[in-house]
């Protein structure tokens, strides 16, 4: 079952103390982290002129795609003939970061409208199954087309009544929060693998 809200904040409070600041994670690092600090302000960075192309992803055109080679970043927890659920080798902050992928390698305008319908059919019973887990919020439900060619979406579960998890910044919060207790995590993904497969496809854990 996943944490309560309390028994979150009560981690954060171990881990830094109340009233304490959870350390930062590294994302004024990344490229397209859109602030930067100038004279004690948070500003935002000055946008850079056009490239004169799109960068390559990594996998284009399925060579060196870790998605296809099971390199062991994503573990499966449940498949059928066409798609495959895994999640991150360890715990996050939030109680669980799932991706829906193919297992044909392709992108999102390279599905035919059965294998669309069937994305559609996959993706509202991982968001029906997550949300109906105790102490679930909701279930953020994102894809970012930009690092990996082949085809995957992010199901991100908030805790409920965490207000401030709340949007598009849940995804920080999941690289600051301390991690999730492994049994909980684990027995989360056994759950929802399980549940999955009632429908379709094999539980693998």
């Amino acid at each position: 079952m996943p944490e309560s809200a309390e028994e979150v904040y009560a981690r954060v409070v171990a881990t830094v103390g109340e009233g304490g600041r959870l350390p930062m994670p590294q994302v004024e690092t990344w490229d397209v982290f859109p602030w930067e600090v100038v004279d004690g302000a948070l500003v935002p960075r000055v946008l850079r002129p056009p490239e004169e192309q799109e960068p390559a992803r990594v996998g284009a055109g399925g060579r060196d795609c870790f998605n296809c080679a099971g390199d062991g970043s994503a573990i499966r927890v449940w498949e059928n003939d066409r798609w495959k659920v895994t999640h991150p080798a360890k715990p996050g902050g939030l109680p669980l970061v799932l991706w829906l992928a193919s297992k044909e390698h392709l992108d999102f305008p390279d599905m035919d409208d059965a294998l669309a319908a069937e994305y559609g059919r996959i993706s509202t019973r991982l968001c029906r199954i997550v949300e109906r887990l105790p102490h679930i919020g909701r279930v953020h439900v994102c894809r970012w087309g930009d690092g990996s060619e082949h085809l995957h979406v992010w199901f991100i579960a908030r805790t409920a009544r965490l207000t401030q998890i709340m949007g598009s910044m849940a995804v920080e919060w999941e690289q600051m929060l301390p991690p999730v207790p492994e049994e909980v995590w684990r027995a989360d993904i056994r759950t929802v693998a399980a549940k999955l497969a009632n429908h379709d496809g094999w539980a693998l854990v």
